[in-house]
């Protein structure tokens, strides 16, 4: 399905979408999205843990401040520019493909994986690394007034010993994560718009309410959850953890194997209740309130709204 003649020869808004993308995103990981993050990343990492159980683990970590660790300034660096490069590139790519023909499914699923690969390398390796680490390491226990090491103290750590690649730890883990992500998100979104427009008899010119559109990005940011396996596979590349058992030089083919040899199949779904929760939230913010937010810029200038149709 593509877009008129007329649409397509003006100007899209292209660069308010870095802003918008960088907004919506610390407005996502400050509110619902480092709570579950914490959580879900808890359970990944301690695979024994049911969700009752790390919810009490986490809370034992400092109470209600425990579900945001990590979050500055690991999460507001990546969710500022992962934010930023996601609607960017998702938008001018989804834009793009419409103008070829393609359709809202088709252009979404291509708008998401370009986003999510491009903010993968640029973007998120090292604070998704950094992020990880603050929620996987072990408390540790003032002793003679030493006082525990700071964020940036963990980072200096790191790559001292390890380098550019240290803190990049399980990047290409996260690259695979963040392309099927929103390549999922992004285009089941569009599909279940589709859907609900044949469903209420709208036609593809028809908005869609809000209570819609909403609805559109809960399935979509729900059914995204499939990937959960690489999810676990990231956390456990990324963790800090003591097992003597554990591959030394771990790549997401053999943390496949350590996480299924000692887990199970149960073990490569761990965490996906609040998955499943953090990616409607992130769908929600990312979708449909940036689809909001692009159509409210456009307003303003005149201009298309870029990834829209």
């Amino acid at each position: 399905m593509s877009i008129d003649n007329k649409e397509i020869k003006k100007k899209p808004v292209s660069f308010s979408n870095i802003l918008l993308g960088a907004g919506l995103n610390l407005f996502e990981v400050t509110s619902l999205g480092q709570p579950l993050e914490v959580v879900k990343t808890t359970m990944a990492a301690n695979r024994g843990f049911t969700l009752l159980q790390a919810t009490k683990h986490v809370w034992s970590r400092g109470g209600i401040l425990g579900f945001y660790q990590g979050l500055i300034p690991w999460a507001w660096i990546e969710a500022s520019t992962k934010g930023a490069v996601l609607l960017f590139v998702s938008s001018e790519m989804e834009y793009k493909l419409k103008t070829f023909g393609a359709s809202p499914f088709i252009s979404g699923i291509g708008g998401g994986i370009s986003g999510g690969l491009v903010q993968s390398y640029l973007t998120m390796g090292f604070c998704t690394c950094m992020k990880t680490v603050e929620i996987t390491r072990s408390k540790q226990i003032k002793i003679s007034g030493v006082p525990q090491q700071t964020s940036f103290q963990v980072f200096k750590d790191i790559y001292k010993k390890e380098g550019l690649k240290g803190i990049n730890k399980g990047v290409n883990a996260v690259a695979i994560r963040q392309m099927t992500n929103w390549g999922s998100r992004f285009g089941l979104s569009r599909l279940a718009e589709d859907a609900i427009r044949s469903f209420t008899n709208k036609s593809k010119d028809d908005k869609l309410s809000a209570f819609e559109r909403i609805a559109s990005s809960v399935i979509g940011g729900g059914l995204s959850a499939w990937n959960q396996p690489i999810e676990v596979i990231r956390v456990e590349m990324q963790s800090k953890t003591n097992d003597p058992n554990r591959p030394k030089n771990m790549s997401v083919l053999n943390a496949f194997k350590y996480i299924y040899s000692n887990n199970g199949l149960a073990g490569l779904y761990k965490g996906v209740t609040p998955r499943i929760m953090l990616g409607v939230w992130q769908t929600v913010c990312m979708v449909t309130l940036g689809d909001y937010a692009k159509e409210f810029v456009a307003s303003l200038t005149g201009e298309v709204p870029t990834g829209k149709h």
